[in-house]
């Protein structure tokens, strides 16, 4: 099976998910500092980078978007 996220960078997932629900709604889905308190793609970017559980849920959340 093909990766679903191949050529998909963490950077336009993050982008697109705050597009479609806003920080607000990330946070309460995925409740993390760097997605509640003056929420950024920046700041999030580095702490999903370095934290593989948060980055499997926003990418687990993003392709379960992306299959509708």
């Amino acid at each position: 099976m093909r990766d679903p996220l191949h050529g998909i960078t963490l950077e336009a997932i993050v982008s697109q998910l705050v597009a479609r629900h806003g920080w607000a709604e990330m946070g309460r889905r995925i409740p993390v500092r760097c997605f509640l308190h003056d929420p950024s793609v920046k700041s999030s970017l580095t702490f999903l980078r370095k934290t593989p559980w948060a980055r499997k849920k926003v990418e687990g959340w993003f392709i379960s978007e992306e299959s509708l």
